[in-house]
């Protein structure tokens, strides 16, 4: 018999962790995060971490692990994680998986190439063809080397282009053919995916109330405070960080900034369902803003049974 590994996705403020506390209960689980802002220290309100509460009835694993002026990466995540996998079953427990970093999940459920296909003079040389020639003739380069790898990368994802093409001319291997040797955890566990998703009007709005808590929380001072730091290059993408720099900066109002936050995020979210449609795998839970976070996991636990 496999041991069972539990993932509860979907878009931002959805409502994943209110409703991970039940469902933990009730598969006697513990929770590890899979969101790439929550790792970060100092980062709690933009962050939208689990309240001190929340973590005090459920176990978290993978919050509040790096500074925000520390580089990581997703093979440090996949790692890390794995080890909190078999700390929570050597318990007789089960992990959980809660979040929305698409990519995290599909790195622990599908694996990682192993091959050393990190070169730093090739991927410089590549993003000064991508200044002098642009990204359709890199696209054109990865088409001819790697047509599957190129139909599942958009045109315009630049950065995506110059690891498929950077990992050919480290390795001579194409990333699809190196994807195909990768171990994931579904060889060893019994995986099941939920997606939490509701009407998009409601998630919207869902979003709004969830800036609007997070700026009477302190987001502008928390922001104030890790502007000062030199923040790493994944901590700087997190939503917040360059609209109040501009309200900072004077460039605009709060207002604008909160207008530019919510944006961000209703934009962030549909990037994240993008992503998760496109796994067969996983199993969508239609929700409306009317159901309790008990009843939605009843609703889950009922399709496990």
């Amino acid at each position: 018999m496999k041991n069972k590994i539990f993932f509860l996705v979907g878009p931002t403020a959805v409502g994943k962790s209110e409703v991970s506390l039940r469902l933990a209960r009730k598969l006697n689980a513990e929770i590890i995060s899979c969101d790439s802002m929550q790792i970060y220290r100092g980062m709690d309100i933009i962050a939208s971490k689990p309240t001190p509460v929340m973590r005090k009835k459920i176990r978290h694993y993978m919050i509040d692990i790096v500074s925000p002026a520390a580089e990581y990466n997703v093979s440090t995540y996949r790692k890390e994680a794995l080890k909190k996998i078999k700390e929570i079953i050597k318990k007789g427990k089960t992990p959980l998986f809660v979040g929305g970093t698409g990519l995290y999940m599909s790195i622990l459920i599908d694996g990682i190439f192993k091959a050393k296909a990190q070169n730093k003079k090739i991927r410089q040389r590549l993003y000064d063809e991508l200044g002098e020639h642009g990204g359709k003739y890199l696209y054109k380069k990865l088409k001819k080397i790697d047509f599957e790898a190129a139909t599942k990368i958009h045109p315009n994802d630049s950065r995506r282009i110059i690891r498929a093409l950077e990992v050919f001319e480290s390795t001579g291997k194409t990333i699809s053919s190196l994807k195909q040797q990768r171990v994931g955890l579904g060889e060893k566990y019994e995986i099941t995916v939920f997606c939490l998703n509701m009407e998009r009007q409601e998630l919207r709005e869902r979003i709004k109330r969830r800036v609007d808590k997070m700026f009477s929380l302190g987001l502008a001072a928390e922001v104030k405070k890790l502007s000062k730091l030199r923040l790493s290059k994944t901590a700087s993408q997190a939503i917040g960080i360059k609209e109040l720099k501009g309200y900072s900066d004077g460039l605009y109002d709060l207002e604008k900034a909160r207008e530019m936050i919510i944006q961000a995020t209703c934009q962030y979210a549909k990037r994240q369902l993008t992503w998760f449609r496109k796994d067969k795998r996983i199993q969508w839970i239609e929700i409306d803003d009317r159901e309790s976070p008990q009843s939605l996991a009843t609703r889950i636990l009922e399709r496990i049974i």
